[in-house]
């Protein structure tokens, strides 16, 4: 007997339905990009209890001819795709002929449209067409889904809370809007308006809207291209962190998509700038021909496959990396409230005066007896006024009062221009921006206190060290020069087991790369003879233990990441410590170091090194000023 038998419409159209529509949010997306597909430059969407009672998606795209009304909830029915070569240079959102057949399978629809010439509505339940006539005419298409998994009780009982699903919701929304800054978006639940963009255009606008003005503040461009790919967008400051990658916005060609390698590569050039832990929140958009990209490997679509990923990625840590090592971050103790100029008198003494210098004192124990103050805020570049460059509504550079602002929509901080932002710096010299600073002492024998002409500066020694150190042994580590050993008056002997013993035989040309030279000593034991003459000696047992230990639960040795790791671990153990005090010769010579490295103002962990007391903010704190 026969048993293969090709299933009816409806029933496969419920089948796709499972992949398609996940929940009210992938509704959502089907809808909103329908509409951008057709051009809208608005879009409304309101939603009833999370969009499982209703999702109502209103815009003034072409609209659609009675015809193509009906036709458009038939399974395959597209108007982007007319043969198979078109598949490889897609450059609208939908193209599948997917989407409105399966929301229709498994929800009631009502969709009016016109296309300026005739108007239609269409009423569909279960994926059956109930209805269809004319309609009033006005451009563009408003749909309506409701009772979203009515006949399909299995699926409904899956769904979360009704703050869960709106919460998806909401992202969703808000990242199509960044991805279409030309496009007004207006989302509503019910009688509250939850996002609403102006459709200007203007990106950092856009991420106002979303994220809040302060974060649109703490974003700075970035740029980068090859002969393959244009990547551009916006990262936050060090300062402003998230515990989660959710922050991290990834567009192809304007498409939203998932990249787990992308991702990666952000964090990886964002190396030693952020906390563990810690993720930046960034729009990253990555522009592309066509054929480079495949979009067609999920029926969701938030999937692609790129061809020459590795010039992809190379780009995104260019661009990345560069910006943030040209946004020169030094944190301020207090955020500021307004402009005060400081008068001559007390910004030249310093320098003029020197008579006038506090005598330095070597080392000084004070307790904090301040009100809690404001998390740190960062200056950037050189600023040291109390001025705030700003972008207006048509991009022109301006300067403002940040606590006078009369439109706080208005606002929105100028880091340079992208072909500044990605021009390469000269590190052989010390960094202009970074300050000439006099120390005065310490505090509990862990921070120094230095000073010049903008107020005072704590340094954090230990992570002022480690950074120093950790680019010394970052350069060494690249090339490990085989002749630069030294040999041990008592070898190092380590033990493993059987297992273990195998995957570091494998693994000792890795281990070699960062100057650890094993010798088999016995049958499950190795020995170490001798190391690089720049290894640190007192604590090299330790770092080779770990370091073997990394290699031996690491599935695949990555000899970059490797390197890195132990001019890390080398860093810390080399470091000096808290609770260690200092002579004036070596705090001078500490912040000589500091100042030619190539990143000074945070340790290879992502804590920042120093922070900076302006003047006008101890003259406040001590009332000689209101």
């Amino acid at each position: 007997m026969d048993i293969i038998k090709v299933m009816d419409e409806p029933l496969a159209n419920k089948i796709a339905a499972g992949e398609v529509v996940e929940r009210p949010a992938s509704i959502v997306k089907e809808l909103i990009e329908n509409s951008i597909d057709a051009g809208s430059t608005t879009i409304e969407i309101t939603l009833e209890e999370a969009g499982l009672t209703s999702i109502r998606i209103t815009d003034n795209g072409k609209g659609m001819t009675t015809t193509d009304a009906v036709r458009a909830f038939e399974r395959h029915a597209t108007s982007k795709i007319d043969n198979e070569h078109d598949l490889f240079r897609i450059r609208t959102l939908g193209f599948r002929g997917e989407a409105l057949a399966s929301i229709a399978a498994v929800s009631k629809v009502h969709l009016w449209t016109s296309d300026g010439v005739s108007g239609t509505e269409v009423d569909i339940e279960g994926g059956k067409v109930m209805n269809h006539r004319a309609a009033s005419l006005r451009q563009g298409t408003d749909i309506t889904v409701s009772q979203v998994f009515f006949n399909t009780p299995a699926r409904l009982k899956y769904m979360k809370t009704i703050q869960t699903e709106l919460g998806h919701t909401i992202d969703l929304v808000n990242r199509l809007a960044i991805s279409h800054p030309d496009i007004a978006f207006r989302l509503a639940h019910g009688q509250q308006l939850l996002l609403k963009t102006s459709g200007s255009g203007n990106l950092q606008r856009v991420l106002s809207d979303v994220y809040g003005i302060t974060v649109a503040k703490k974003m700075i461009p970035f740029q980068a291209e090859n002969s393959d790919y244009k990547v551009s967008g916006y990262v936050t400051l060090p300062e402003m962190t998230r515990a989660s990658k959710n922050y991290m916005t990834v567009l192809v060609n304007g498409r939203w998509v998932k990249s787990y390698a992308v991702n990666k590569a952000v964090l990886e050039a964002l190396h030693t700038y952020l906390p563990i832990g810690r993720f930046p929140i960034i729009v990253l958009r990555a522009e592309a021909d066509p054929y480079l990209t495949d979009v067609n490997v999920h029926p969701s679509k938030q999937y692609i496959k790129v061809s020459k990923e590795g010039e992809l990625l190379a780009a995104v840590r260019e661009g990345v990396h560069a910006a943030v090592k040209k946004a020169i971050i030094v944190p301020d103790a207090i955020v500021k409230e307004k402009k005060k100029t400081i008068t001559p008198s007390v910004q030249e003494s310093f320098w003029k005066h020197p008579e006038r210098r506090a005598e330095p004192v070597q080392s000084f124990q004070t307790t904090s007896n301040y009100p809690p103050r404001q998390q740190p805020s960062w200056t950037v570049g050189e600023q040291s006024s109390r001025e705030d460059s700003t972008i207006d509504p048509d991009g022109q550079a301006q300067t403002v009062e940040a606590s006078e602002t009369a439109n706080a929509d208005e606002e929105f901080v100028s880091f340079g221009s992208q072909e500044e932002v990605a021009k390469p710096l000269d590190h052989s010299e010390p960094k202009s921006s970074f300050p000439k600073l006099l120390p005065v002492g310490q505090v509990h024998g862990t921070y120094i206190v230095a000073q010049n002409e903008d107020g005072f500066y704590m340094i954090d020694q230990h992570a002022a060290q480690e950074r120093i150190k950790y680019e010394y042994f970052r350069t060494k580590i690249a090339e490990v020069d085989h002749e630069e050993r030294q040999m041990l008056l008592m070898p190092l002997i380590f033990h493993y087991s059987a297992d273990e013993q195998l995957k570091i035989e494998e693994r000792l040309d890795a281990l070699e790369d960062v100057g650890i030279f094993l010798e088999q000593f016995g049958p499950s034991s190795y020995t170490v003879k001798e190391y690089p003459s720049w290894f640190p000696a007192a604590e090299a047992s330790s770092i080779i233990e770990e370091m073997i230990e990394q290699v031996l639960h690491t599935r695949q040795v990555n000899i970059a990441k490797l390197r890195e790791d132990t001019a890390i671990m080398m860093s810390c153990k080399k470091s000096i410590k808290a609770n260690h005090h200092l002579t004036m010769e070596d705090m001078n010579r500490l912040l000589d170091d500091l100042g030619k490295s190539e990143n000074p103002y945070t340790c290879p962990h992502g804590r920042p090194v120093l922070i900076h007391f302006t003047t006008y903010e101890l003259e406040k704190m001590f009332k000689r000023v209101m």
